[in-house]
């Protein structure tokens, strides 16, 4: 009889999904206009624009009948240590035969405040590849150098011998950091891989003195160790390989086909001075909870997540200085809010309990969303699942999902069958060099052993979409423009709905949690995270 019943519900679960109507894009276009208005001043972690986003966002949740689930009502507070270079008290120069050469910050390099900069550095250079220390592949690109008291240099990016989720993993800042601590090395200089660049240098270079955050708990820093990051600027990166017999052009042309690249001593050390300003910054999650109906499934919460922060009010670009996230991630904010309208609508009843998690601190290295997941206000093995939602950019007709973490769980068998139903084509990722799998806050979740999952609407190579996509991120991705003034796909945004709405139905409604499979690498975090 309970086998019946618990048939009957996800029969009719499923059933009432088939019946409603589809979204249309329209009133998850008006919670967007909301996040995104100028008045939002850019949703920047710790501001009263953040704030005010946050208020609106729990006044939504409170209409639709969730409850609180954070430590605060709605809220779970997070601190943080603002860190913002000194550029008037910092420098960088090139030491080559004893003769100093003087680089701009800004057009040649930019220090990163994402680690804990030490005052003074002065150490050789030495190139390492993509500088991956990769244990289940046999692939070391320190081995059998040495790096002790060095600086190493990379350029970003992973040989095609390994798997998209796996080579993102292993470009992680924890991994990364981990590798070159290892080693003996002091720190690391980063050149973007030219073929990968979501911002154009210029863009970067703009933002270059905006402060970065960190966790105020230590525990959470994965930097730690660390003395040196400096992002290179491509365009100046020959200066670093002058005199080692390469150049940066024939790496780089290795790099852009994730070919394997030499490493070799270069013959210039590195002189850094910096100084950096912290502050404390408070800022906070929201959890709102659909309680499950089941007497024995409704401890169990699945996650719908999506990170409400953007960059704020920064340097101008044509004049306007607001970089309102419409698309990052008002879209993904204001599609929770979406879903949880429809489901009060439809006074839909869950089977285990559903958790809409709107983290900060996302654009600030998935901090919010890190904090969360290892600090839960929720019992930390009740969380089952992550479907996470960020920047999906409806801008073109949907026929094909890409779903980040497609083959790493029974998610993906999930969605798989769900967009089948909509005559919408599944694919993994198809642009392993952008690292897009480690980049969003379902990665927070799976490090902590949580089977997560992250969708957009997808393309083909070489096709229109393609073009449209490399447009939109290089003129668009965290700037200004990406505001309500945009040409928006409402039919694709309320396609994917349609795709997110499903698959959280699905999951909550399942006999069985969703799992990791047998031969996926982010396994071994299940345990590491029943453990906890």
């Amino acid at each position: 009889m309970r086998r019946f019943l618990s048939l009957c519900l996800i029969c009719f679960s499923t059933w009432a999904f088939a019946q409603s109507p589809n979204f249309n894009g329209q009133s998850w276009w008006d919670y967007v206009k909301v996040l995104a208005d100028d008045n939002m001043q850019g949703r920047e972690t710790g501001s009263p624009g953040y704030d005010k986003a946050a208020a609106y966002v729990v006044s939504q949740a409170k209409a639709d009948g969730l409850q609180p689930a954070g430590v605060n009502g709605f809220y779970q507070p997070v601190k943080f240590l603002s860190k913002q270079i000194d550029e008037a008290h910092s420098s960088l120069a090139l030491v080559r035969g004893g003769k100093s050469e003087p680089m701009v910050l800004g057009d040649d390099a930019i220090f990163s405040t994402r680690v804990d900069l030490a005052p003074v550095v002065d150490a050789p250079l030495v190139f390492v590849g993509y500088g991956l220390h990769v244990p289940e592949m046999s692939y070391d690109d320190f081995a059998g150098l040495d790096m002790k008291g060095k600086v190493a240099v990379i350029i970003a990016g992973s040989p095609s011998s390994m798997s998209a989720a796996l080579a993102s993993h292993y470009q992680s800042t924890a991994e990364r950091s981990k590798a070159i601590r290892d080693t003996g090395a002091l720190g690391f200089i980063s050149i973007p891989n030219p073929a990968s660049m979501d911002v154009p240098w210029a863009r970067i270079r703009l933002a270059r003195t905006r402060p970065s955050m960190e966790l105020a708990d230590k525990s959470l820093v994965d930097s730690t160790g660390i003395k040196l990051y400096v992002l290179w600027n491509p365009a100046s990166a020959d200066k670093l390989f002058a005199g080692s017999g390469h150049t940066f052009e024939e790496l780089a042309a290795l790099a852009k086909d994730r070919k394997p690249l030499p490493r070799f001593a270069l013959s210039a050390s590195v002189k850094a001075r910096t100084k950096v300003n912290v502050t404390e910054v408070n800022s906070k999650n929201i959890v709102a909870r659909l309680p499950g109906s089941d007497p024995k499934l409704k401890t169990q919460n699945v996650v719908l997540s999506a990170h409400l922060d953007h960059l704020g009010i920064g340097k101008p670009i044509n004049g306007d200085r607001i970089y309102n996230g419409a698309m990052d991630n008002g879209s993904g904010s204001a599609l929770l809010l979406d879903l949880a309208a429809r489901m009060a609508q439809e006074k839909v009843k869950l089977r285990r309990s559903l958790l809409f998690v709107w983290v900060t601190a996302e654009e600030e290295g998935l901090l919010g969303s890190r904090y969360f997941a290892t600090q839960p206000t929720v019992p930390a093995k009740s969380i089952v699942a992550d479907i996470n939602t960020d920047m999906f950019l409806p801008i073109f007709p949907m026929k094909i999902v890409t779903v980040y973490g497609l083959d790493e769980s029974d998610l993906g068998d999930d969605i798989r069958q769900i967009a089948a139903k909509k005559d919408v084509r599944v694919q993994p990722d198809p642009e392993p060099l952008r690292n897009i799998f480690i980049r969003s806050d379902q990665y927070s979740f799976i490090r902590e052993g949580v089977p997560s999952l992250a969708m957009s609407v997808g393309f083909e190579k070489g096709s229109p979409e393609e073009v449209a996509a490399k447009k939109w991120l290089t003129e668009r991705y965290h700037a200004p423009s990406d505001d309500i003034n945009q040409p928006v796909d409402f039919s694709a945004a309320g396609k994917f709905e349609d795709l997110v709405y499903g698959l959280a139905l699905d999951v909550c409604d399942a006999d069985q949690v969703p799992h990791w499979k047998p031969n996926s690498f982010f396994k071994r975090f299940e345990t590491a995270g029943a453990a906890k």
